[in-house]
């Protein structure tokens, strides 16, 4: 994020630059001027009536326009502007991550991110058969992608970190990726969303009239990519050389017996979870198909269930929900510096005009593939930070020409609720257990982002076809 921040600035100075050393001041008579009536010493009174109505009209014409900004004087205001929408952001932003993160932790307290994990376990123990069932990087992976699927990012981090230190107990070849790893990064990378709360958070900041409505595009595009990770994961395995044959004979240890995990997560019946995540898939025709009607009840829906479900089992719902709402405190203010970067420099780009130039080279061709070239920035980026494609989803979000709930303001928040930081991910799952042959690990990440740019633009579109066909 560091070279993509510099180039943005270097781009947006240099451009305005030469904008600016070919920009021509507005001469005087470009600007509209009161008429100077000029009579005779003798005028007739044809003349004066003449003269009365030119002065009437001058006074009953609007205001002339101020004159255009020098383009290098736009960028250096653009660098102000972002700096204090990022911070008028963040403050109607507050109050909203406050709540869902006090939702959440209801959820977390009551049982139903335990539910979760019961329900997927049949799933995860066919997906990875070299994991012991009873082994704590089974119950630790389950947890992580329970929390990806409620938006829980803060939760997800550290439960992620167990995980793959716990997978790297099972491994004997010390520094290089096992298919476990590598899969496990896929699907955490991928992981399918049922609830993007930060999203829809800013979509609902940013005006949008059905801030909830990307929950099906959200959950249909997880699916594709998460499927097309897996995929991708078995596939490229075959390709790659195998921990033994990639693995110095200095970093091979003996493993000692895998330790048992004594709270580990009995699943329910394969039958059960077969249901529950056919059900979810049921969710995406009827989200498109009445996402107009039902978006507006989703909300208000979930409150009273998550309340209610914490005060059946037993939580005490007030004081858990305050102790989730100062975390979302933390995160809203932890997110202003990103902002304010991102915001400037992005607004920098757009003053410029090299963004616009940008899009109008790269529309042509990604137009036509239901890409505009106005999301590009977010396909880009999201890979590669998230708190640069947050930046970047408030610009577009907040920009006139796009806004919340156009195509472009549903195709955008649906690629940042549904693709990951790849290379963070990466970087800290891998770096913290000293992993630094990565094996198809890359490649196969990179091929989930892929597939959810490709599943977000399908969802989008299908779900715009149906709302404008109804």
């Amino acid at each position: 994020m560091n070279r993509i921040f510099y180039a943005f600035i270097v781009v947006a100075v240099l451009y305005g630059g030469y904008q600016q050393l070919t920009w021509e001041s507005p001469s005087q008579a470009d600007n509209p001027t009161q008429e100077v009536v000029t009579t005779s010493p003798g005028p007739s009174l044809q003349e004066e009536v003449t003269a009365l109505r030119a002065r009437v009209e001058a006074l009953e014409s609007p205001p002339a326009a101020p004159a255009p900004k020098p383009p290098i004087v736009k960028v250096q205001d653009a660098i102000f502007d972002g700096a204090s929408s990022a911070v008028d952001i963040v403050i109607g932003l507050v109050g909203i991550m406050c709540f869902f993160l006090g939702l959440m932790k209801v959820a977390e307290k009551s049982g139903l991110m335990l539910v979760i994990a019961r329900l997927l376990r049949p799933l995860m123990v066919r997906l990875f058969p070299e994991v012991p069932p009873d082994h704590p990087a089974m119950g630790a992976m389950i947890m992580n992608f329970a929390a990806n699927a409620l938006g829980l990012g803060n939760a997800a981090t550290p439960l992620g970190l167990k995980a793959i230190k716990e997978l790297d107990a099972l491994n004997p070849h010390k520094g290089t990726a096992t298919d476990a790893m590598v899969l496990f990064l896929a699907i955490n990378t991928s992981s399918v969303t049922l609830l993007p709360t930060g999203v829809i958070g800013i979509r609902q900041v940013l005006g949008s009239t059905a801030p909830a409505a990307i929950l099906p595009t959200t959950l249909l595009a997880t699916i594709f990519s998460t499927s097309m990770a897996i995929l991708a994961a078995f596939t490229y395995r075959r390709f790659f050389p195998s921990p033994a044959e990639c693995t110095p004979l200095e970093d091979v240890v003996e493993l000692p017996p895998p330790e048992q995990d004594a709270s580990s997560v009995e699943g329910y019946p394969f039958w059960v979870s077969a249901t529950a995540m056919l059900a979810c898939l049921a969710l995406i025709p009827l989200s498109v198909v009445y996402g107009d009607v039902v978006s507006p009840w989703f909300i208000p829906l979930l409150t009273v269930g998550l309340l209610t479900y914490g005060a059946v089992s037993g939580v005490r719902i007030y004081e858990v929900f305050v102790e989730g709402a100062r975390e979302g405190w933390d995160v809203a203010v932890r997110i202003i510096p990103f902002l304010v970067a991102i915001l400037g420099a992005v607004g920098m780009l757009r003053a410029s005009g090299a963004l616009d130039l940008f899009i109008g080279l790269l529309q042509p061709l990604t137009g036509p593939l239901g890409l505009p070239a106005e999301a590009l920035p977010m396909a880009l980026i999201r890979p590669l930070s998230g708190s640069g494609a947050t930046g970047v989803l408030v610009s577009i979000l907040e920009h006139p020409a796009t806004g919340p709930d156009t195509y472009t303001g549903f195709l955008v928040s649906t690629l940042n609720g549904s693709t990951e930081t790849t290379f963070y991910v990466l970087a800290v799952y891998f770096g913290s257990v000293g992993i630094h042959r990565v094996r198809h690990g890359l490649v196969t990440a990179l091929t989930a982002d892929l597939f959810g740019i490709i599943g977000s633009v399908v969802a989008c579109q299908l779900f715009f076809g149906m709302m404008f066909a109804s």
